[in-house]
This record gives structure tokens, sequence and C-alpha cells, in this order.
């Protein structure tokens, strides 16, 4: 016969206090001075005990979990943004129930409301468009929500992010100072993706401005994918007149814009000049060495996940959307 599961009271009899001082530790833990709990934290790995967080929510009581909705953990891009995030809320107890989409609107709804049937406490989402449904479902449950790496003081939630399309600007006012006059851009597919959208806009708004023209077969479009990138520039390199300047929507396709002018004999940036947008773990470290536009994905994660657990422990507060800055970062590809 298989041993009866551990719970609240024998929780408290191994650790000698009553099972209202054992719930008030899980619950209200600050009311717990340091022996006491030092005491119920060791009963609780001797035996065993697992809350039942379910039962609690049904009473009111926080799950202590946090559900963050990315587009995809396939590559580096969100990585450093999920961990400042987690480690961030992780210090005030609460952990995260991560979901991805793949940058399909219909599949961001249907995670969702699995997040919100698991009883999360709050929402965070990745940029600020989504569907009408996404907006009204965290809307009529009240949810405590902050959407994440974009920034918009329109945005119709609490938003920590930078100004893609500003990010955009930057890096193309740069490669034009340098006096080029022939460009390309290589971005992913532009549809339900709010990010690479602001920051193609800002490239072109930059292009526009100094009078250089973008033939439409010189904006390259790829996934977010290495290998993508590779052959697609590859193709592009074989078979139209060289730019000066191939200017990525982030470092992953940057980089391989770069492996790609490689495997057709071009030295970067003596023959080609590369730049990208991100400065993503790496960048600094390839050769040739990435210039981007830094965003700052672990400040964003920090400041992120106190926005979130503030908007689940003092929900009466108003909420400011936060925008954290980017950065020119200039290294040897450009």
């Amino acid at each position: 016969m298989k041993n009866k599961k551990a719970d609240i009271i024998t929780v408290a009899n191994a650790a000698g206090v009553s099972p209202a001082t054992v719930s008030r530790f899980f619950n209200r833990p600050e009311l717990v001075n340091a022996a006491t709990k030092k005491r119920i934290d060791l009963a609780v790995k001797e035996v065993g005990y697992i809350r039942n967080r379910a039962a609690q929510t049904i009473h009111g009581i926080r799950s202590g979990t946090i559900g963050l909705l990315v587009p995809t953990i396939d590559n580096t891009i969100f990585a450093e943004v999920i961990q400042a995030f987690s480690d961030r809320v992780g210090e005030s107890g609460f952990t995260i129930l991560l979901g991805t989409h793949n940058y399909d609107e219909k599949r961001e709804y249907t995670v969702l409301r699995k997040l919100m049937e698991h009883r999360v406490d709050g929402i965070a989402l990745v940029g600020l468009d989504h569907s009408t449904e996404v907006f009204n479902l965290i809307e009529s449950q009240n949810m405590p929500a902050v959407l994440l790496w974009n920034y918009d003081p329109a945005a119709r939630l609490s938003c920590v992010g930078v100004d893609n399309e500003a990010a955009g600007r930057t890096i193309a006012d740069y490669a034009i100072a340098q006096g080029h006059q022939r460009f390309a851009t290589l971005f992913p597919p532009l549809r339900g993706n709010d990010r690479a959208t602001s920051r193609a806009k800002g490239v072109r708004a930059a292009l526009d401005a100094a009078g250089i023209a973008l033939d439409q077969a010189d904006q390259l479009e790829t996934r977010y994918s290495l290998s993508d990138a590779k052959s697609a520039v590859q193709h592009f390199l074989e078979t139209r007149d060289r730019p000066d300047v191939i200017i990525c929507g982030n470092d992953v396709l940057a980089l391989g814009a770069i492996y790609a002018a490689q495997s057709v004999g071009l030295r970067v940036p003596q023959d080609l000049r590369v730049t990208g947008i991100g400065d993503f773990k790496g960048s600094k470290d390839v050769e040739p060495t990435i210039t981007t536009v830094r965003i700052p994905a672990q400040s964003i994660g920090q400041t992120g996940g106190d926005a979130m657990v503030a908007a689940i422990t003092t929900p009466d507060i108003p909420r400011e959307s936060l925008c954290c800055p980017c950065t020119l970062v200039v290294r040897a590809s450009c």
C-alpha cells in the first residue's frame, strides 16, 4: 500500500507548530519569524509536502505562477529576456509557466486560455500587437498583464521595452553616415511581428530621408534562422549586383549574412558591410564582430518582472509604460 501523501497537518506535527502557522508560512511569510520559518522549511522537505495550488486559487489565494507567452524559444532572441524575467519574479516567490505560439495569433489565444485555466496570477506577452480576442480575454478576467520588448506610450496595456523604430533608424543612419549608397535589407516575415515591422519602418524612413532608393528585390525576407538567412543572402549575392551594406533585422540574420558572404568569397567588411540589431550573446565573439544596436534584453526582463510583480501585488496603483534605451554598438562588420 502506498504511503498517504503528506498534508499540512503532517508538516505542522514535524515542525512542532500549528497548522495555521504552516498556512501562514506559505501565504503570509512576512508574519512568521525566521526561526519558525526555518523549522517549517525543514519539515516540508523532510515529509515531501506539496501544496495544492489549484485548491487554494478556488479560495482566492494566489497560485504563485505567472504566464509568459513568447513567439518562439527556437533561437537566442528571447532567451535573455526570459531568463531575466524569470529570475526577477522568482525573487518575489513567483514561478513562470512558459508558452509559445510561433507568431500564430490563433495559437497565441489558445495558449493564453490554457495558461489562465492554470490560474496564473498574471500574464506577460511579447510585443504590442495582439488579436482583439487576446486583449478582450485579459481585460474580461481583470488579469494583471505586461507587454514586453516593445515600447509605445499609447499601448493598450502597460509595456516595458524599446522603441524598435528608433533602433532601425539608428543603425541605418550610422551606415548612411559612412558614405554608403547601395543598400539591401534582410528581415523576417513582418506579418504578426511588430518588433520587426517597427525596425523595418525605421530603416526605410532613414533611407528615404537620405534619398536612397531600395528596390523590392533588395528587400530580402527569411525566417529567424541562421541557415535560412545564409541561403537567402547567398542566392542574392550570386544573382544581384553587390550592395555596400546589408542591414539585418537582428543579429541572427546578420550572422547568416556574414556566413553567406564568406561562402561566395567576399570579405566582411572589406567587400561587404553587414549590420544587425539586438547585440545578443555571441555578437561580440563571432568573426567579424557584429555592428549592431543593443536591445537591453536583460534590463527589459528585469524591469518587466518588477512591473509584473507590482501589477499582481498592488493592483490599485496605476501603471506606467517604460522605455529602455537602445544604443549603437560599432564593431568590425561595418
